[in-house]
């Protein structure tokens, strides 16, 4: 005996959204897969109001699928037959597609990403169910099976509460039974797939903003804070992201000072400002932590360092420029070793700001295997600021020349602020404001500043 064809419904648009009640069903009435891939079969001649034939034979899929916005999945055991859904149509006068599921295993089959919303009976009971008094349990049930699926409760006209519970559960409306007609199940329908969209949508915005939040404080965190316990110098930076909405870049930088009363101060830049270069520039600025605090400094720890990068960066060609100064207890001298990176900025009272020796630069972290990095003594006197940077600062543009500031606009720049009476953390901010402003507009590159001061 040939085994039924499960009937998929097509309910023709009918006038106030409401066409009369469907014949009586066939024994079988529910979409299955392999009803979904079988030959379309020849639909039966329609009536005026264009109600689709009810007896069995399935109308033309393809016609179908032309006409039909929204589908509908109804799961409920109804062994008398009749019908509880009368003929639906969309918003646009549409109709919309029936499955009819007799149990949640035939649902399971039947709920494929063009299902829209279900409409469940209550009654139907749950699966394994134990009467442990789980009123709600089929409920409970589906919508783990179908977490991102509108679901309107079918309830009876005595059982009210349910249908009220069920919505604090999770569906997004219930209905009764005996009140069901086209106008009201259709616009049922409508707003439950809108509302699910829309909590959809709230839900996947406030996840957002949890995760954004998250990574705000992770990038803070990440961000050093200097150990000059015990020094006389005066610290300040600033720290501005190329990214849009970041709080971290791949440049870094740091500040601590040993037992033995030395400062050592670093700068650098990871080429590139993404997520992956501002993770090995944070990697890159607590090894160079760790190796300071270790007694390391000079050629050593840089040599340390591209070891480090060499082992960290996700591709051969990534390399980063580095400023280090090691500035005595006494604070009147300083070693100075560069790794591809641009010479640090001294001012003295009575003297204009300058850029210190650059002669010794050496290659930049991760191009010369081996690669070395003299260290220059450097004489900062009694008085002085001392400031490094990244490129960020001097590879802007200048107005609509298209020429960068470079390094010795910045040193007129720095002398123009430091003339006009600006220090510390005011001295940095002007001068980024003023670069950015030079640029006409927000910088694309990372900017690390620090500043560190010594008086009498």
């Amino acid at each position: 005996m040939p085994a039924p064809v499960p009937r998929q419904r097509a309910i023709p648009a009918a006038e106030g959204g409401q066409a009369p009640a469907a014949a009586q069903r066939n024994g079988s009435v529910q979409d299955s897969a392999e009803a979904r891939t079988a030959a379309p079969h020849t639909a039966a001649p329609t009536s005026g109001s264009g109600a689709a034939d009810r007896t069995g034979t399935a109308p033309d899929r393809s016609e179908t699928a032309a006409h039909t916005n929204l589908t509908l999945l109804l799961i409920e055991n109804d062994p008398g037959g009749s019908p509880i859904v009368p003929d639906l149509l969309d918003q646009s006068g549409k109709p919309i597609r029936v499955r009819t599921a007799r149990n949640l295993t035939e649902a399971e089959r039947l709920l494929t990403d063009d299902v829209h919303c279900i409409l469940l009976d209550l009654a139907l009971p749950a699966p394994g169910r134990t009467g442990d008094g789980d009123e709600l349990a089929v409920l409970k049930h589906v919508l783990e099976l179908a977490p991102r699926h509108a679901v309107l409760a079918l309830t009876g006209a005595d059982d009210t509460e349910r249908g009220a519970e069920a919505v604090r559960v999770g569906a997004q409306d219930y209905l009764v039974r005996d009140e069901l007609d086209g106008r009201l199940l259709s616009r049922a329908i409508r707003y439950a797939v809108e509302r699910k969209r829309s909590d959809s949508a709230e839900r996947r915005l406030a996840e957002g903003r949890v995760r954004a939040q998250e990574n705000r404080r992770l990038e803070r965190g990440l961000l050093p804070t200097p150990l000059l316990d015990g020094s006389s110098l005066r610290f300040a930076a600033r720290y501005r992201p190329g990214r849009s909405r970041a709080l971290l870049g791949g440049d870094f930088y740091d500040v601590v000072r040993t037992p033995d009363g030395t400062v050592h101060a670093m700068i650098g830049d990871v080429c590139g400002h993404g997520p992956d270069e501002a993770a090995l520039g944070v990697e890159l600025r607590i090894a160079w932590r760790a190796l300071t605090l270790a007694g390391l400094c000079g050629d050593q720890l840089l040599g340390t360092l591209q070891e480090v990068l060499e082992h960290e960066r996700s591709d051969d060609e990534i390399f980063a420029t580095l400023c280090t100064v090691d500035i005595a207890p006494d604070g009147r001298r300083a070693g100075l070793c560069l790794a591809g990176h641009p010479s640090p900025l001294v001012a003295r009272p009575g003297t204009p700001a300058r850029l210190l020796p650059f002669d010794n630069n050496g290659p930049a972290l991760g191009l010369l295997p081996g690669a070395r990095w003299p260290r220059t003594q450097v004489e900062l006197g009694a008085e002085w600021s001392l400031m490094l940077y990244t490129d960020g600062l001097i590879e802007g543009r200048v107005g609509d020349t298209g020429e960068r500031l470079g390094q010795d606009g910045m040193v007129d720049m720095i002398r123009r602020q430091l003339a006009a009476g600006l220090r510390g953390e005011e001295l940095l901010r002007t001068a980024v404001n003023e670069v950015r402003d030079l640029n006409g507009g927000e910088l694309t590159d990372d900017v690390a500043v620090l500043l560190l001061d010594r008086g009498v």
